[in-house]
C-alpha cells in the first residue's frame, strides 16, 4: 500500500486553519534556511524525542524536498500509529513556489 498523498492546496488550508502539524525531513542546516512556517525538523537525531512527544492523532503533513523521501517517512509515521500522517506532494521546492510567503528564510 502506498503512503498518502497531499496536494499543496489542500495542505495549505490545513495549515491556515492550523489543522496539522508540519513535519520537514530534510536535514537540519535546510530547514534552518527555509521553511514552511511553524514546521518542525524531524531527523534521526530528534526521531525519539519527536515520537515520544507527538500526538498521534494530530493529522502529520511530512515533507522533504521534492516528495519522495516523505513517502517512506510518511509510511515509517504510520507504522509508529500515526495514522494522520500524509506526504506533501511536490515537496518543499514546489512548495515554496506556489506558496512563498507561508515559508520562513533564514
Amino acid at each position: 500500500m502506498n503512503p498518502p498523498e497531499i496536494d499543496p492546496r489542500d495542505a495549505h488550508a490545513l495549515l491556515e486553519q492550523g489543522d496539522a502539524l508540519f513535519v520537514d525531513i530534510r536535514d537540519p542546516a535546510s530547514h534552518a534556511s527555509a521553511r514552511i512556517r511553524d514546521a518542525q525538523p524531524l531527523s534521526q537525531a530528534n526521531v525519539e524525542d519527536f515520537l515520544a512527544s507527538t500526538d498521534r492523532h494530530r493529522t502529520l503533513v511530512v515533507y522533504c524536498y521534492h516528495g519522495r523521501s516523505s513517502l517512506d517517512a510518511t509510511a515509517f509515521l504510520q507504522s509508529e500509529g500515526f495514522a494522520g500522517a500524509i506526504s506533501l506532494s511536490g515537496g518543499f521546492e514546489h512548495w515554496r513556489q506556489i506558496y512563498p510567503d507561508t515559508c520562513i528564510n533564514a
